[in-house]
């Protein structure tokens, strides 16, 4: 189950919960029972590197298909 994080806008507290994606959006109170609580955007990636891409540097040897000749 995906976990969300919200802020209370009255106490400043963050806190996560647990809940169905098809409840990601429904209202939440925090810990202290304050209402006035916003979701907060989540940069969690699931299922790859944490390290960005790197560019790979061009092949030596020429263009062309193959980076080298002989596509004939």
């Amino acid at each position: 189950m995906p976990r969300y994080e919200f802020r209370c806008r009255t106490c400043g507290d963050t806190f996560e919960l647990s809940r169905p994606m098809a409840e990601s959006s429904a209202p939440a109170s925090c810990p202290a029972g304050h209402d006035d609580t916003v979701k907060l955007l989540s940069a969690v990636a699931v299922g790859g590197s944490t390290a960005a891409p790197r560019a790979q540097a061009p092949a030596a040897g020429g263009g062309g298909c193959c980076g080298g000749g002989g596509c004939g």
